[in-house]
Order: structure tokens, then C-alpha cells, then sequence
């Protein structure tokens, strides 16, 4: 991984205060004569150091200043403290965001679905390795052509599940795979199909207008986690931004086993698909937040406390 140091400290600026060197994560700073000075031969690049500084002594050249400029809403680029924000609205915006399986014809301004993706790489990433990659399909035709294909993979998943010795084989030799699908999916999956086949009824993107598919290319350190916490920072802003979402898992799944439907869309084949996210305006209303299950919270204490 690309750990090049492109930090760079303005010595007229710098007031010797050593905050640049105290949240640096990889030691890439030093104080020496009462200035900031790059000592160390790696960085992460994360920024913390220019965030940081109070003069706007350094400044890290890696950063691409057009990756967080957003072309449909103004943010406030100031940093916003601990405690400083609105909890209960957080929790109001995470708890109103729903799966939407209802849209509108109205296409999403491709302008917009720029700035999801701009909203998505805000999230962390482990060792700030950023390798995430989003490919926007930005039209119903795009979807459409997409969902076709996650289709024909199901109908060939389905053919083959149907044979019953095959299935029990598979299990007898340690691969309960294909039985379990069998038993759980295939038959909301054939009625699925037989509906869009016989009645246009779209099933898997349910309508949506456009479509953003989140992976990652090699050499991440956590890449699933680093993708599922730029799509959670997608579906939180489409929301905020007027538009419904609803993850794809079916999509995702197909994407895996047939890597030809990540070719078909542009996806180079050394990247992994892990998140396919449907968007629209939405055709729905609801009137309050729902309830979650019952969760096992644990606790771990050490010499009891």
C-alpha cells in the first residue's frame, strides 16, 4: 500500500503549538527547534495534521480537494466538535431511513448521485486505505439492463436447484449450500422471475431509477467494512437529500458467483462487489420510526470492573 509522506509544513506559519504531532497517527512528525518538520519516512495521508494546525501551516498533497466538493449542497467545512451536534436528529435520520421498494418515474439528477458518492467517502477506512470503488448506473434503462442479468443468473441458480440428487449429493459431500437455497429462496425467486417475465412486475430494484454499486480494489485492509461504511454514509445522506434506497442483496450474490455481470457493467475483475444499492424518489410516506427486535448487549469486565 502507497504510504508516500506528501505532507508538507509551512515554517512561517507554524507556531510550534504540536498539534499536528500529537494526533498523527504514523509518527510522520516531529517538533524540532520549536517547529513542525516531517521526520518520519510513511504516512496514512488521513489528514488529521492539516485538520488540525490553527494557522493552516500544513498541508497534505494527496488530498484531491474535488473528492469533497459537492456540486447539490453547501456543507459547512468547519469541524464540527464532540457533543456538538444534535443527537436525537442523528438518531431521528437513522431510525426514519427505511428500505424503499415504492418510487416515483422521476430520474435522480446525476448530479446528485455524484454527491452521494462524495457523502460515502467521508467514512473511515481502515489505515485510511480508502479502496473503495462505486460504479453509478444513473438511468431506468441502466437499472433495468443490470437487473436483467442478476435475472438470467437466478434462472440458471433455479434450473440447477431443481435437480433434487444434485442437491442431496452437494449435502452428502459437505456442500448444503444449494439445499438450503433451495429450501429458503427458490421459491419466492421463481415467482419473482415468472412475474417479470409474464407481467414486467420488477421484483429486485422494485422501479428505481438509478443505482450505485460499492466495492473495493485490492490491497485494503478491511475492504468489506470500509465498503458497507461508505454505503451506510450513502443511504443516511440519500435519504437527508430526498431520495428512497433499498440494498440489493440478490445483486450482490449474483455479482459474486457470476463475475461476468461485474464485466458487463465496467467492474475490473481484480474488484469485489459488496454493496448494490437501489435509489429513487420514493412513492411512500410513513408516519413514525419502527421498533427493532430484541439484541444480546454483552459486557466485558475485567478483574470486575
Amino acid at each position: 500500500m502507497n504510504r508516500k509522506v506528501t505532507t508538507i509544513i509551512d515554517r512561517k506559519k507554524c507556531i510550534g503549538c504540536g498539534a499536528c504531532v500529537s494526533v498523527c497517527p504514523s509518527g510522520t512528525l516531529s517538533l524540532e527547534e520549536k517547529k513542525a518538520k516531517v521526520t518520519g519516512d510513511t504516512s496514512l495521508g488521513c489528514g488529521h495534521c492539516e485538520a488540525a494546525c490553527p494557522t493552516g501551516a500544513v498541508r497534505v498533497t494527496a488530498m484531491d480537494a474535488g473528492a469533497t466538493r459537492f456540486r447539490t449542497i453547501v456543507p459547512d467545512a468547519s469541524w464540527l466538535p464532540h457533543g456538538r451536534y444534535d443527537a436525537a436528529g442523528l438518531i431521528r435520520l437513522m431510525g426514519s431511513r427505511r428500505s424503499c421498494r415504492n418510487y416515483t418515474k422521476r430520474r435522480v439528477d446525476p448530479a446528485v448521485l455524484a454527491d452521494l458518492v462524495r457523502a460515502g467517502v467521508l467514512a473511515p477506512s481502515g489505515t485510511n486505505s480508502q479502496k473503495w470503488t462505486f460504479t453509478v448506473l444513473p438511468g431506468p434503462t441502466a437499472v433495468r439492463t443490470f437487473g436483467e442479468r442478476v435475472g438470467q443468473f437466478f434462472e440458471r441458480l433455479n434450473h440447477t436447484a431443481e435437480k433434487g440428487w444434485l442437491r442431496g449429493l452437494l449435502k452428502l459431500v459437505g456442500r448444503p449450500e444449494l439445499h438450503r437455497y433451495y429450501r429458503d429462496y427458490y421459491p419466492t425467486v421463481r415467482e419473482a422471475l415468472r412475474e417479470y417475465r409474464n407481467l414486467g412486475v420488477d421484483r429486485l430494484f422494485h422501479g428505481a431509477a438509478a443505482a450505485i454499486v460499492v466495492g473495493s480494489k485490492p490491497g485494503a485492509a478491511c475492504p468489506v467494512e470500509d465498503a458497507l461504511l461508505a454505503t451506510q454514509n450513502i443511504l443516511l445522506a440519500a435519504h437527508a437529500m430526498g431520495l428512497g434506497t433499498c440494498l440489493i442483496g440478490f445483486a450482490v450474490v449474483a455479482m459474486k458467483k457470476d463475475p461476468a455481470i461485474g464485466r458487463f457493467l465496467g467492474i475490473p475483475p481484480e474488484e469485489d462487489v459488496h454493496a448494490v444499492i437501489a435509489l429513487g424518489h420514493p412513492n411512500e410516506t410513513y408516519r413514525r420510526t419502527a421498533g427493532r427486535k430484541a439484541f444480546e448487549l454483552r459486557i466485558y469486565q475485567a478483574d470486575g470492573r
